[in-house]
């Protein structure tokens, strides 16, 4: 007796691939990055409206400490780096040589968190915080909000370091780590803006 609801392994494939196209992955996650710029165009739009709001309080230039910040940029673009080796890593299915570099970029991630809420708190302490004017609510919410997005990155590291240990360098972890890059790489992308527009042009105007 045939079974009319078993459907042939060849049948199953194609309808499987159907559900599945080609690069369905890579546009959702472009989707979703474009999405993302939006939120942070909106966010350095409303900082250069009340780029000049300081509700009587310190400008910029004595707010800001810049060599500090360029430090702290000098981190994140090093981290670029090293999870650019770690891409190549991958691409060679060199595993270990993969997840060292990836550790080393979810290291110089914190290190870029540590020092943004140590500023925060130093402003804070100084009563510089979000409250205090227009222009330092705005700071805060996009420069939070970046350092949110490093913080949600290093948590993606950790969990895609685990998978690649637990199952090696194939198919499905090769492409997280390839969405995994672009995202990181849009954080340094917007972080060079932040540095540029909010803290140089802040501090030097």
């Amino acid at each position: 007796m045939s079974d009319h609801n078993t459907a042939p392994p060849e049948r199953l494939y194609h309808a499987e691939e159907e559900h599945h196209p080609e690069n369905g992955t890579y546009l959702g996650f472009w989707i979703y990055l474009m999405s993302d710029a939006l939120i942070f165009a909106v966010l350095f739009a409303t900082h250069a409206v009340l780029s000049q709001n300081f509700a009587g309080g310190e400008p910029p230039a004595e707010l800001f400490s810049l060599p500090l910040v360029a430090v702290n940029t000098a981190i994140l673009l090093t981290s670029s780096l090293t999870f650019g080796y770690a891409m190549l890593a991958a691409q060679e299915e060199n595993v270990k040589s993969a997840i060292r570099f990836l550790a080393i970029t979810g290291l110089l991630g914190a290190c870029f968190l540590s020092i943004e809420l140590y500023e925060f708190a130093e402003l804070i302490a100084e009563g510089a915080g979000p409250t205090r004017s227009g222009y330092l609510s705005s700071f805060f919410a996009l420069v939070g909000t970046h350092g949110l997005h490093v913080s949600f990155g290093i948590i993606w590291i950790a969990v895609l370091i685990a998978q690649i240990k637990q199952k090696g360098m194939q198919e499905a972890n090769l492409r997280r780590l390839s969405c995994l890059s672009l995202f990181w790489h849009f954080l340094d992308i917007i972080w060079i803006g932040v540095f540029t527009f909010v803290y140089l042009l802040g501090v030097t105007a």
